[in-house]
């Protein structure tokens, strides 16, 4: 049976890795300045190291250039199509994925939650 002692440790432990996990932040995709038919910036709230979007019925991915602090830019020649599923890259925690987060209707200022937390 186990002691008091590493009873409460172990709660402790438990308590702290909680506490440490709720900290987390959740990434938004914010539309930046400049965003128009055919060009989106999206500035996120996290850092994160790579950007790609995918166009709807698109089946590739296009990588976005990263600009100043965490504003990533796409233009194009042809006009964009929306919704945008977007694909980026935590440092040290791989890619993840979110479909649909952009409207095809974004507008300028606009808010979109990722609905993960980094």
């Amino acid at each position: 049976m186990a002691s008091s002692p590493s009873i409460l440790l172990t709660a402790a432990t438990l308590a702290a890795l909680l506490a440490i996990g709720s900290c987390a932040t959740e990434l938004t995709f914010t539309v930046g300045k400049g965003s128009s038919a055919n060009s989106l910036a999206l500035v996120t709230n996290v850092a994160i190291s790579e950007v790609e979007v995918k166009e709807k019925g698109a089946s590739d991915w296009t990588e976005l250039k990263e600009s100043p602090t965490n504003t990533w830019t796409l233009d194009s020649k042809a006009a964009l199509k929306g919704p945008f599923s977007v694909r980026f890259a935590v440092k040290n925690a791989g890619y993840r994925v979110v479909d649909d987060v952009i409207p095809a209707e974004f507008k300028t200022g606009s808010v979109y939650k990722s609905g993960i937390k980094i």
